[in-house]
């Protein structure tokens, strides 16, 4: 495999390809650990390499969903509109953990404070609900890419946002109308939208969305739903 070079890609988003993230096989059991940047290379995705992921998605007491439009300094899909937040847990002890999940959630805690800036007592592990797990795999270039399975994280709250711009271009509450909107735009192509927010949305976004004060329902850890 040629070497993959990272001059041209900014300096920050570089520094965080060394984070060591979770791998796992397709029954999310750890396998071991590998760089965020082995683990988003397509070559490595297309011999089968998966890591653990979270997608957070936070709604205000309206009901209206935050979304963050990510950076041009994003590596993979820069620019892109996607729920609250998306990342992956460390293979460190306190995000190993996954009794109830809480490394998972303890890892959303972090990464809520360090894109959107939310003070880490407003959004507690225990504030969050975790529904379900979703398998995917998309490219986003030629040499980036994603295999992850996505730990789907609801939690309604009123929160207060700082921004990183590094990490955050511009972010917005949307209505379900609104996001509708969106999601036809992105269709024809007049805005983007990450890939695994997209499947979501076309799925069980909606659905959630209309029960937020009765989400038991939809509680299911034993299921991992292959997109």
């Amino acid at each position: 495999m040629p070497e993959i070079t990272t001059e041209h890609l900014d300096e920050k988003q570089v520094q965080l390809l060394s984070e060591m993230c979770i791998l796992i096989d397709e029954n999310d059991q750890k396998i071991g650990a590998d760089t965020k940047k082995n683990c988003h290379l397509n070559a490595n995705i297309d011999k089968g390499l998966l890591h653990r992921a979270f997608s957070v998605f936070i709604f205000n007491s309206e009901e209206k969903l935050l979304l963050q439009q990510r950076s041009d300094a994003k590596i993979t899909f820069p620019g892109c509109f996607t729920n609250t937040c998306c990342s992956h847990p460390l293979h460190t002890d306190s995000e190993l953990e996954e009794k109830d999940s809480i490394g998972v959630r303890r890892a959303a805690q972090r990464r809520l404070q360090a894109e959107l800036g939310i003070p880490m007592a407003q959004v507690t592990p225990d504030e969050m609900t975790y529904l379900t797990r979703i398998h995917y795999k998309a490219q986003s270039d030629g040499i980036w890419g994603e295999h992850e399975i996505d730990y789907i994280i609801f939690m309604q709250k009123d929160v207060e946002l700082s921004p990183d711009p590094n990490e955050i271009k511009s972010h917005c509450y949307v209505t379900k109308e609104e996001l509708r909107d969106m999601l036809n735009k992105a269709k024809g192509q007049e805005l983007k939208i990450t890939p695994w927010f997209s499947l979501i949305a076309e799925t069980f976004l909606f659905q959630w969305w209309d029960n937020l004060q009765n989400l038991k329902q939809f509680i299911d850890h034993d299921k991992i739903h292959r997109m």
